[in-house]
């Protein structure tokens, strides 16, 4: 996508037409979504990067990796991190559209 696109694109999207979106961006919001969801969720544990590393079996820099959302983790280590971040990983997809949250266990 070229930047001349990129601009229409905006312009139609504040102008509230329907605009649509390459893979590859909406690829990336659901990475991105799910590295602020397990952020987030760090930080409410008060846990460092090493520590959650630590609980799930990852090194540090694969953490800061997975919260900027530079990759996507299989789903083995998403259900490594779930337990790790003592909660469970809910992730909702539709067209365009994506939502990732961590409900924590029932204490």
């Amino acid at each position: 996508m070229n930047h001349s696109t990129w601009k229409t694109r905006r312009a139609r999207l504040l102008a509230g037409e329907a605009v649509e979106y390459d893979q590859e961006y909406v690829d990336a919001r659901l990475a991105g979504d799910l590295g602020q969801a397990v952020y987030d969720r760090r930080v409410e544990l008060g846990l460092s990067q090493a520590e959650l590393a630590e609980r799930a079996g990852m090194t540090q820099p694969q953490v800061s990796r997975m919260e900027g959302g530079d990759t996507v983790p299989t789903l083995p280590l998403l259900r490594r991190l779930a337990r790790a971040l003592e909660g469970s990983l809910n992730v909702a997809i539709d067209e365009g559209e994506s939502r990732v949250t961590f409900t924590p266990r029932a204490a």
